[in-house]
């Protein structure tokens, strides 16, 4: 089993019956190899419980990407991300017309509205996303692996598996909000012994995410330099751009199909989907009021420190 901690955890992703299927097909008698670049508490928990002693095999590197990787960041601010990301796109076409790009974004809409907004800019680009129907993810991955398309934009759906030894960059359009994510993010590129570049757009909002990913990674991401006056030329340009991409797709019924296929997956999990609904809203109703509690447990203590401060000025002016 490649990738077994996806495989083993429950949750969204649950391929408890696919397993299943398969296991029963195969002898009882057999060698179980499984392998996974981040050690799980699952994959621990399967150690701990295995019938047989199994054998243990963990790489002893201290760092999680290869020295190949040239591993950079880029500090932008948040409303202006976007403009960074073609400029990057366009020095690296200008430059090096054969190099292959993979863009990483956070969110399916994000990802289509991306490659909506880089088409417009005439760039070779295609998207990949759990959206997407099975064949239109086979299709886009050909198109990409095929240098028919230089640019794919993907969800973390493409941070795993993928084996394109031909990936020259890998842009993070978001900082992961986990290490591991990072590790894998950037993995697609710099494979073989050959050499790529990883870069991170870091927001105001993400330094805290730079510093747990250069803690796990021992090492260091390096800043980016870029002429700031180039990005500014077509910052207007590129805003304008995204905006009708945005009106564009709300005209489509995009979030409506991610709202069908996430009551397809309930009811595939055999669950009620108006039912976790409304339990989602009552946890939500939950926390609001634990919130609520705890800032007035929090005003009440304020007070209390704030009225002892005081009592202690008047004891000692009378004094």
């Amino acid at each position: 089993m490649d990738e077994a901690d996806r495989l083993l955890e429950q949750g969204c992703t649950d391929f408890t019956e696919e397993l299943q299927v398969i296991l029963g097909a195969i002898p009882a008698k057999r060698q179980t190899l499984l392998f996974s670049a981040t050690l799980t508490d699952t994959l621990q928990e399967l150690k701990s419980v295995a019938m047989n002693k199994p054998f243990f095999w963990e790489s002893t590197s201290e760092v999680k990407t290869v020295e190949q990787l040239d591993q950079k960041y880029l500090l932008v601010p948040e409303k202006v991300k976007d403009a960074y990301l073609v400029h990057l796109i366009q020095k690296f076409q200008d430059e090096h017309e054969d190099w292959s790009i993979i863009i990483f974004t956070s969110t399916c809409k994000d990802c289509q509205i991306l490659n909506m907004m880089l088409r417009r800019f005439n760039f070779p680009s295609i998207a990949l996303h759990s959206m997407m129907k099975q064949k239109e993810r086979f299709a886009a991955l050909g198109r990409f692996k095929s240098s028919f398309y230089k640019i794919l934009i993907a969800t973390d759906l493409a941070s795993r598996g993928l084996d394109i030894p031909t990936v020259q960059v890998v842009i993070n359009h978001n900082t992961p909000g986990l290490p591991k994510i990072y590790i894998h993010r950037v993995g697609r590129t710099a494979r073989a012994g050959r050499s790529g570049l990883a870069i991170t757009l870091v927001t105001q909002y993400d330094i805290h995410l730079v510093h747990s990913i250069e803690e796990q990674i021992k090492m260091k991401l390096i800043e980016y330099a870029v002429k700031e006056s180039e990005v500014l030329n077509i910052l207007t340009q590129v805003n304008v751009t995204r905006r009708a991409c945005e009106i564009k797709l709300e005209g489509t019924d995009f979030d409506e199909k991610k709202e069908i296929n996430k009551r397809k997956q309930l009811i595939l999990e055999g669950k009620d989907p108006d039912l976790e609904a409304k339990r989602k809203a009552e946890l939500e109703k939950l926390k609001k009021q634990k919130k609520k509690f705890k800032e007035h447990i929090r005003d009440a203590i304020r007070k209390e420190k704030d009225d002892q401060i005081r009592r202690k000025q008047k004891k000692k002016q009378q004094e």
